[in-house]
Protein backbone atom coordinates (compact mmCIF):
# COMPACT_ATOMS: atom_id res chain seq x y z
CA UNK A 1 0.00 0.00 0.00
CA UNK A 2 1.47 3.38 -1.06
CA UNK A 3 1.76 6.52 1.01
CA UNK A 4 -0.78 9.22 0.12
CA UNK A 5 1.49 12.28 0.05
CA UNK A 6 -1.45 14.69 -0.23
CA UNK A 7 -2.73 13.55 3.19
CA UNK A 8 0.59 13.20 5.04
CA UNK A 9 2.65 15.86 3.27
CA UNK A 10 0.50 18.83 2.15
CA UNK A 11 2.31 21.43 0.09
CA UNK A 12 1.72 24.75 -1.67
CA UNK A 13 4.04 27.06 -3.62
CA UNK A 14 3.32 30.32 -5.43
CA UNK A 15 5.44 32.95 -7.10
CA UNK A 16 6.72 34.00 -10.50
CA UNK A 17 7.44 31.95 -13.61
CA UNK A 18 9.53 32.55 -16.75
CA UNK A 19 10.23 30.20 -19.65
CA UNK A 20 11.65 30.18 -23.16
CA UNK A 21 11.58 27.55 -25.89
CA UNK A 22 12.47 27.06 -29.54
CA UNK A 23 8.92 27.67 -30.84
CA UNK A 24 8.02 30.75 -32.82
CA UNK A 25 6.08 33.37 -30.83
CA UNK A 26 3.29 33.01 -29.94
CA UNK A 27 4.06 29.42 -28.89
CA UNK A 28 1.47 27.08 -30.43
CA UNK A 29 0.94 25.30 -27.09
CA UNK A 30 -0.57 28.48 -25.59
CA UNK A 31 -4.25 29.25 -25.32
CA UNK A 32 -5.07 32.47 -27.19
CA UNK A 33 -8.37 34.21 -26.59
CA UNK A 34 -9.72 31.03 -24.97
CA UNK A 35 -8.80 28.86 -28.00
CA UNK A 36 -6.55 25.91 -27.11
CA UNK A 37 -3.26 25.61 -28.92
CA UNK A 38 -1.65 22.50 -30.32
CA UNK A 39 1.65 20.96 -31.30
CA UNK A 40 4.99 22.73 -31.01
CA UNK A 41 6.30 24.70 -34.00
CA UNK A 42 8.92 22.12 -35.01
CA UNK A 43 7.58 18.90 -33.41
CA UNK A 44 10.12 19.06 -30.61
CA UNK A 45 10.26 21.53 -27.72
CA UNK A 46 13.72 22.61 -26.58
CA UNK A 47 13.48 24.95 -23.66
CA UNK A 48 14.03 25.98 -20.10
CA UNK A 49 11.56 26.92 -17.38
CA UNK A 50 12.10 28.76 -14.09
CA UNK A 51 10.14 29.29 -10.90
CA UNK A 52 10.80 31.79 -8.10
CA UNK A 53 8.84 30.75 -4.99
CA UNK A 54 7.55 33.80 -3.13
CA UNK A 55 5.32 31.89 -0.68
CA UNK A 56 5.26 28.21 0.09
CA UNK A 57 5.52 25.26 2.42
CA UNK A 58 5.97 21.52 2.10
CA UNK A 59 4.65 20.17 5.36
CA UNK A 60 6.47 22.22 8.00
CA UNK A 61 9.32 23.25 5.67
CA UNK A 62 9.25 26.88 4.49
CA UNK A 63 10.02 27.21 0.77
CA UNK A 64 9.80 31.00 0.21
CA UNK A 65 12.88 32.26 -1.64
CA UNK A 66 13.62 28.92 -3.30
CA UNK A 67 14.18 28.72 -7.05
CA UNK A 68 14.01 25.94 -9.61
CA UNK A 69 15.09 25.64 -13.24
CA UNK A 70 14.25 22.84 -15.65
CA UNK A 71 15.88 22.37 -19.05
CA UNK A 72 13.90 20.13 -21.37
CA UNK A 73 13.59 18.37 -24.68
CA UNK A 74 10.06 17.20 -25.39
CA UNK A 75 8.97 15.48 -28.61
CA UNK A 76 5.31 15.92 -29.61
CA UNK A 77 5.06 12.27 -30.68
CA UNK A 78 7.12 10.71 -27.86
CA UNK A 79 6.30 10.10 -24.24
CA UNK A 80 8.18 12.10 -21.63
CA UNK A 81 7.47 13.41 -18.14
CA UNK A 82 9.59 15.27 -15.59
CA UNK A 83 6.64 15.71 -13.17
CA UNK A 84 5.72 13.20 -10.44
CA UNK A 85 4.70 14.85 -7.10
CA UNK A 86 0.92 14.98 -7.53
CA UNK A 87 -1.43 17.85 -6.79
CA UNK A 88 -2.56 20.63 -9.12
CA UNK A 89 0.33 20.25 -11.61
CA UNK A 90 -0.97 16.77 -12.47
CA UNK A 91 -4.19 18.42 -13.63
CA UNK A 92 -2.54 20.90 -15.99
CA UNK A 93 0.77 19.63 -17.38
CA UNK A 94 0.10 17.59 -20.54
CA UNK A 95 3.12 15.30 -20.15
CA UNK A 96 2.71 14.39 -16.46
CA UNK A 97 0.90 11.13 -17.18
CA UNK A 98 3.66 9.68 -19.36
CA UNK A 99 6.90 7.84 -18.49
CA UNK A 100 10.08 9.90 -18.77
CA UNK A 101 13.83 9.65 -19.07
CA UNK A 102 15.55 11.84 -16.52
CA UNK A 103 18.88 12.98 -17.97
CA UNK A 104 20.19 14.40 -14.73
CA UNK A 105 19.79 16.62 -11.70
CA UNK A 106 22.31 19.36 -10.96
CA UNK A 107 22.78 21.21 -7.70
CA UNK A 108 23.96 24.61 -8.96
CA UNK A 109 23.52 28.24 -8.07
CA UNK A 110 20.32 29.62 -9.58
CA UNK A 111 19.95 33.33 -10.26
CA UNK A 112 16.53 34.71 -11.17
CA UNK A 113 15.14 38.12 -12.09
CA UNK A 114 11.54 37.81 -13.27
CA UNK A 115 11.06 41.54 -13.93
CA UNK A 116 8.18 41.70 -16.44
CA UNK A 117 9.31 42.32 -20.02
CA UNK A 118 13.03 41.96 -19.28
CA UNK A 119 13.42 38.92 -17.04
CA UNK A 120 16.29 36.45 -17.02
CA UNK A 121 17.58 33.39 -15.20
CA UNK A 122 20.75 31.31 -14.97
CA UNK A 123 21.43 27.86 -13.53
CA UNK A 124 25.16 27.41 -12.99
CA UNK A 125 26.96 27.55 -16.31
CA UNK A 126 24.49 25.15 -17.88
CA UNK A 127 21.40 27.33 -18.52
CA UNK A 128 20.93 31.00 -19.46
CA UNK A 129 17.68 32.66 -20.52
CA UNK A 130 16.99 36.35 -21.12
CA UNK A 131 13.85 37.95 -22.57
CA UNK A 132 13.76 41.32 -24.27
CA UNK A 133 10.18 42.42 -24.91
CA UNK A 134 6.53 41.42 -24.84
CA UNK A 135 4.85 40.12 -27.99
CA UNK A 136 2.11 42.44 -29.24
CA UNK A 137 -1.18 40.53 -28.91
CA UNK A 138 -4.68 41.89 -28.48
CA UNK A 139 -6.16 38.66 -27.10
CA UNK A 140 -5.36 37.04 -23.75
CA UNK A 141 -2.53 34.49 -23.96
CA UNK A 142 -2.25 31.81 -21.25
CA UNK A 143 0.11 28.90 -20.68
CA UNK A 144 -0.64 25.46 -19.26
CA UNK A 145 2.41 25.30 -16.96
CA UNK A 146 1.66 28.28 -14.70
CA UNK A 147 -2.04 27.55 -15.35
CA UNK A 148 -4.65 29.00 -17.68
CA UNK A 149 -6.24 30.72 -14.66
CA UNK A 150 -3.08 32.83 -14.15
CA UNK A 151 -2.27 36.17 -15.71
CA UNK A 152 0.82 36.28 -17.91
CA UNK A 153 2.10 37.28 -21.31
CA UNK A 154 4.10 36.06 -24.26
CA UNK A 155 7.61 37.53 -24.60
CA UNK A 156 10.49 37.26 -27.06
CA UNK A 157 13.51 35.36 -25.78
CA UNK A 158 16.71 37.23 -26.55
CA UNK A 159 18.77 34.24 -25.37
CA UNK A 160 17.98 30.60 -24.66
CA UNK A 161 21.16 28.61 -24.01
CA UNK A 162 21.44 25.13 -22.52
CA UNK A 163 24.80 23.33 -22.38
CA UNK A 164 24.54 20.17 -20.32
CA UNK A 165 25.35 16.74 -21.69
CA UNK A 166 22.60 15.50 -24.02
CA UNK A 167 20.87 18.89 -23.87
CA UNK A 168 22.84 21.38 -25.93
CA UNK A 169 21.25 24.28 -27.83
CA UNK A 170 21.43 28.06 -28.20
CA UNK A 171 18.67 30.16 -29.75
CA UNK A 172 17.54 33.77 -30.02
CA UNK A 173 14.35 35.50 -31.12
CA UNK A 174 12.08 32.61 -30.07
CA UNK A 175 9.13 32.52 -27.70
CA UNK A 176 8.96 32.92 -23.96
CA UNK A 177 6.27 33.35 -21.35
CA UNK A 178 6.11 35.20 -18.02
CA UNK A 179 3.43 34.70 -15.38
CA UNK A 180 2.64 33.93 -11.80
CA UNK A 181 1.94 30.41 -10.52
CA UNK A 182 0.17 28.82 -7.58
CA UNK A 183 0.47 25.03 -7.17
CA UNK A 184 -0.65 22.85 -4.28
CA UNK A 185 -1.42 19.34 -3.12
CA UNK A 186 -5.10 20.38 -3.01
CA UNK A 187 -6.77 19.24 -6.23
CA UNK A 188 -10.32 20.44 -5.59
Amino acid sequence: MGLDLDVYFPWRVSGTYLEACNCEAICPCRTIGGRRGGRSTYGVCLGSLSWQIEEGRAGEVALAGMRAVLANRYHDDETGSPWRLGGTPELQFPWVWKPSTLLGVRHVAIEVDHTPGRGWFRAGGQVSVRVREPVAELETVTCVIPGHDRSGREVVADLLRVEDGALHFELSGKCGYEATFDYSSETT
